[in-house]
């Protein structure tokens, strides 16, 4: 690989960027292209689309009949919960044991506490802080789950502006439609909004907040993995 495309997969990757390394097979021409930067007018545009989405590599042709081997770069998986409640610490070790990076976000220094969470997950500071130094990405689901609209709006809106794969929100549908009043009030479209899993989880019947969580994994699962499986058929 020639240093300058290193160099560049390597900033994609410190970035939390998508990027798949082009390789004509012919004559072993390399190019790499960043997920913000495809182009529809790329011969490989519909197959490039669908490796980004399954972080699969492989072999692809061109419709010219070219081969190319497509080496994928995306980035692990990411959960963001905004809650340090009884939901999240028992959502928090199963997720993990699931390959996602977790992160737990709450100013309420009373719930967001080193005895309830381990240091190295806990942010006790408001969502805005937070997000701002380490944004979200459409490799991060985000799941709300404080019940209290002055913690969980932004990151909800924020999720949606940056095409998180999940979005959820714990709360009753009258919860929900009070919601989204305030969502159309700051100028989100029907569709970012329709995008909200609320209430919040599978419809298992859940009730203990350890069923809850399982419920909340098991739709984050859901929603990374069916789109990939729905492109391979």
């Amino acid at each position: 690989m020639r240093l300058d495309l290193l160099s560049d997969l390597n900033a994609a990757r410190d970035r939390r960027e998508a990027a798949i390394l082009v390789t004509r097979l012919g004559d072993g021409s390399q190019r790499l292209v960043q997920r913000a930067g495809l182009s529809a007018g790329d011969p490989l545009f519909e197959e490039l689309e669908r490796r980004f989405r399954s972080g699969s590599s492989g072999q692809v042709t061109d419709p010219s009949g070219e081969a190319h081997f497509l080496t994928v770069s995306v980035p692990a998986p990411r959960l963001v919960v905004i809650g340090a409640v009884h939901i999240s610490q028992a959502l928090l070790p199963m997720a993990e044991i699931a390959g996602f990076d977790v992160t737990i976000i709450d100013p309420r220094t009373a719930f967001a506490s080193e005895d309830r969470f381990p240091a190295r997950v806990l942010r006790a500071d408001w969502p805005e802080d937070v997000l701002r130094a380490a944004p979200l990405d459409p490799y991060t689901a985000v799941a709300a789950v404080t019940h209290d609209p002055k913690i969980d709006d932004f990151p909800l809106m924020a999720a949606l502006n940056a095409g998180c794969f999940y979005v959820g929100a714990l709360g009753s549908r009258k919860t929900h439609a009070r919601r989204v009043e305030r969502f159309q009030a700051a100028g989100l479209s029907e569709d970012q909004i329709g995008r909200i899993r609320a209430p919040i989880g599978l419809a298992i019947g859940a009730a203990s907040p350890a069923e809850i969580a399982v419920a909340v994994l098991g739709e984050v699962i859901g929603a990374l993995r069916l789109a990939v499986a729905r492109d391979r058929t």
